[in-house]
């Protein structure tokens, strides 16, 4: 499942949706804030091998993606800092339907992300990376499940990035995200480290595939997998937040 996993994230995000019910399926009795730590220690190096093989064919606005990244590590530090002191069920019963907005808007919207045209680089592009990294990094740190797919959403959506780009671009901010997530989970002693880098192999192995298919077949498909992605990861956060007990 973690090779899957790391396929599906390196495409378009959501990989996720297959690695962490993977392991509570197979260590039911383990605590799970393990396991979901542990998920991180696999998709991070899965996530940073597949952004090192996108940029070594897009280039990226470092002016904007760079403080993205940086916001983002801080904002998944405060988001898994927060976990223990606020629910998550709130976010757990608004994600399918935030999750149908951005199917329904990228659906409706066929040439969104097809062309890659970035908004000239200035102060006020520098803050929305800030405020996108801030936001999307504590929802990771928080909660997690579609982080991926928000941030491609996001570059798509308010950069002008095409897909193939913003998938680039999410990889990089997905890389600070976890590695935030894992170093606050890891001072609680909260992870598997041998089954997660156990993962994290195999994960590799399926984001060299997968972003060899994304680089291949360009934004159309990276857009067509995050349609798919996101209907799955809709009936899939429906499923658990209103009809699994």
């Amino acid at each position: 499942m973690a090779f899957f996993a790391g396929l599906v994230d390196a495409v378009a995000g959501g990989g996720g949706l297959i690695q962490v019910p993977a392991l509570f399926a197979a260590y039911p009795d383990a605590p799970p804030a393990t396991l979901l730590a542990t998920n991180k220690v696999s998709a991070v190096g899965g996530t940073l091998n597949a952004a090192r093989r996108y940029l070594r064919h897009v280039s990226l606005p470092w002016a904007v993606v760079g403080p993205a990244i940086v916001a983002g590590f801080i904002g998944s530090l405060i988001g898994a800092n927060a976990v223990s002191n606020f629910p998550a069920e709130p976010l757990r019963k608004a994600l399918p339907f935030v999750l149908l907005f951005l199917l329904l808007y990228t659906w409706f919207q066929p040439s969104l992300g097809e062309a890659h045209a970035p908004k000239a680089v200035g102060r006020y592009q520098q803050v929305k990376g800030v405020v996108l990294g801030l936001t999307i990094g504590f929802y990771d740190g928080f909660f997690g499940p579609g982080t991926g797919s928000f941030l491609l959403f996001g570059f798509v959506r308010f950069f002008g990035f095409d897909f193939l780009h913003a998938s680039a671009a999410t990889k990089l901010v997905n890389v600070a995200t976890n590695l935030a997530a894992i170093l606050m989970l890891a001072s609680l002693g909260q992870i598997n480290w041998p089954l997660g880098f156990a993962m994290m192999i195999a994960n590799i192995a399926g984001s060299q595939f997968g972003s060899r298919l994304a680089i291949k077949h360009g934004s159309t498909f990276v857009r067509k997998a995050f349609l798919v992605i996101v209907t799955a990861l809709i009936l899939k956060s429906a499923w658990n937040a209103y009809f699994l007990n």
